[in-house]
């Protein structure tokens, strides 16, 4: 992996929210796993260590007005999400980024209503050029479906695209290392939290 311009680089937190990998999810499997596998630990030193270096960061969380109204239904995971017990309604404690990532007020958090990428029909695109991001870290959940849409969305925009791959997670766990091996790796560079860290440690 190229060493990477705090300047031209932000790094990017997909659902990393209550209501997703928090105690009290909608989706308790892949909570669990992004908790065991101790992703959300690492995405939180990563987003620490980012601040520290001059990298922005930002957060991405998906959310639904209480009358579902611009939600997409075209889809079963759609409707499904509508039933779940927890749902990711606006200003309600699902929608906040969970613990132990914390929410510096440097920070930019970007909400969508609709779809399954945060840089389709969002201002993440604009906010990124606006501060002169080129490379863009892509970290949380899930591999199944989220980070797969954000990393082709963001090549599809120009961006370079970096994945740490113990930084995502899915279910099952192994689906994490598939789509890394099969599609991710033919589009982003595929890098460590640890790599990551050494590259953000301050210099003596």
């Amino acid at each position: 992996m190229p060493e990477l311009d705090p300047v031209t680089t932000a790094l990017l937190t997909v659902e990393c929210q209550n209501g997703v990998v928090g105690e009290e999810s909608a989706l308790p499997e892949l909570a669990k796993e992004a908790r065991d596998s101790g992703m959300l630990d690492r995405v939180a030193a990563l987003c620490e260590a980012a601040r520290g270096a001059g990298v922005r960061v930002l957060h991405a969380v998906a959310e639904r007005r209480p009358d579902g109204l611009g939600a997409n239904t075209n889809a079963r995971l759609f409707r499904a999400a509508g039933k779940l017990p927890v749902r990711q309604l606006t200003g309600s404690p699902a929608v906040r980024v969970a613990d132990p990532i914390r929410v510096d007020e440097r920070d930019l958090v970007v909400r969508r209503l609709h779809g399954l990428s945060p840089m389709a029909g969002t201002d993440l695109d604009a906010l990124l050029r606006n501060l002169g991001v080129r490379t863009l870290v892509v970290t949380g959940v899930s591999s199944n479906i989220a980070i797969p849409n954000t990393v082709f969305d963001a090549v599809n925009l120009g961006y370079q695209v970096v994945v740490p791959s113990d930084a995502v997670a899915g279910v099952p766990a192994s689906v994490t290392a598939e789509v890394i091996r099969n599609s991710l790796v033919l589009v982003a560079a595929i890098t460590t939290t640890e790599a990551l860290l050494e590259q953000w440690a301050p210099r003596a």
